[in-house]
């Protein structure tokens, strides 16, 4: 499989990117360069070779959950300069 120029264009398109008439061909050469690197990926011999979900044979850690009061409101307005009910005073910025 190759790309072309109208491929590049209907993928950009499609894409919702804009695409230069410049860009195109060195995208169309980018992506060519992708897609035949991938069919030497396709060549390879790979029945042998068990297909691992992770390259990595560690286990995930659980953390335990602590649930803390943070956030309460009443500490939170004690730092405000001027405050009415439950919410901050600020100076109007709209007029």
């Amino acid at each position: 499989m190759s790309i072309n120029k109208d491929t590049i264009k209907k993928i950009s398109k499609l894409a919702r990117i804009s695409v230069i008439n410049e860009e195109t061909d060195r995208l169309e050469k980018d992506l060519n360069s992708i897609l035949k690197f991938v069919e030497q990926l396709k060549e390879l011999n790979t029945d042998k070779i068990a297909p691992i979900a992770s390259v990595s044979d560690q286990a995930l850690t659980m953390n335990k959950d602590d649930v803390k009061k943070i956030n309460e409101k009443d500490e939170i307005l004690k730092n405000a300069p001027e405050k009415n009910s439950n919410y901050y005073v600020v100076p109007k910025v709209i007029e």
